[in-house]
């Protein structure tokens, strides 16, 4: 375990280093601080709306940023080690691969956690405090809930990424597939699902269409910051499929969390096989 927190270490102040941690809570500040204060926009004026309206809103764009800055953070965990001649280097230590890719992962995922409690928790405080009659204790178990949603879908991402660092060796490359996973799961996915669905004329069965949102860490996580705040009725697009899932929100938490886990694990065992 020492050596693995010697590596999140590591990682966690090259965060601090190059400003990473600063940069990403300004920006969720920044984020939930705008959508919170422009919730009547749509009415004419400016001002807090509803907490669930306003959870809502940072869901939808968070699904945007959340997603590009975890693999901006991640994309060359190994392989910018091995362009920079350093992988070899660990590699002589007493230090096996898992822990040196749990460490990395540790350590990117702290950055990412304190990032998000700090950027959304400091706006939760500001609408609190500066907010006539908003309930302070639904807020923040909202808020709450929506932060750890956020982790979780961030570190879904730190994982895809560790995948694609393990599996090249070019940085360009890394980031360029990198990319290519922020516009499948952030843009195209639902495209492609709404056009098979099209397409199949109804030769899909009806059951098996709303597991297909799982196939999304994305979408499960707009399922769980919208249906935790309606009964399914606010859903549109694809998404309408969620409201037919036969799992309530802890099966939507449990399947983000395999979306953690299994990418994780295909880059562990990627990187056990990777010639060094």
């Amino acid at each position: 375990m020492g050596s693995i927190w010697i590596i999140a270490r590591k990682e966690l102040f090259d965060s601090l280093r190059n400003r990473w941690l600063l940069a990403i809570t300004l920006v969720f500040a920044t984020l939930a601080m705008g959508i919170a204060w422009a919730g009547t926009a749509a009415s004419g004026s400016i001002g807090y709306a509803t907490t669930p309206a306003t959870i809502a809103s940072l869901a939808s764009l968070g699904i945007f940023l959340i997603p590009l800055i975890a693999l901006l953070l991640a994309y060359d965990a190994i392989v910018g080690e091995d362009e920079g001649g350093t992988l070899l280097l660990l590699m002589t230590y007493p230090l096996t691969r898992g822990q040196l890719l749990l460490g990395k992962f540790l350590g990117h995922g702290l950055t990412l956690a304190l990032a998000t409690v700090m950027g959304f928790g400091a706006a939760g405080v500001a609408i609190a405090l500066m907010v006539d009659g908003v309930p302070v204790v639904p807020l923040f178990i909202a808020l709450g809930r929506f932060i750890l949603s956020s982790i979780l879908l961030g570190w879904g991402f730190v994982a895809l990424a560790y995948l694609v660092s393990v599996r090249v060796s070019e940085k360009p490359v890394a980031a360029g597939l990198a990319l290519a996973l922020w516009f499948l799961f952030v843009l195209v996915f639902d495209l492609l699902l709404l056009g098979l669905l099209v397409a199949s004329e109804g030769a899909l069965h009806p059951d098996l269409l709303p597991w297909l949102l799982l196939l999304n860490p994305t979408d499960i996580y707009r399922l769980l910051n919208i249906l935790a705040f309606s009964d399914g009725g606010e859903l549109a697009g694809v998404l309408s499929l969620g409201g037919d899932l036969p799992m309530g929100p802890w099966g939507l938490w449990g399947a983000l969390l395999v979306w953690v886990v299994a990418p994780f694990m295909a880059a562990l065992a990627l990187f056990k096989a990777r010639r060094v």
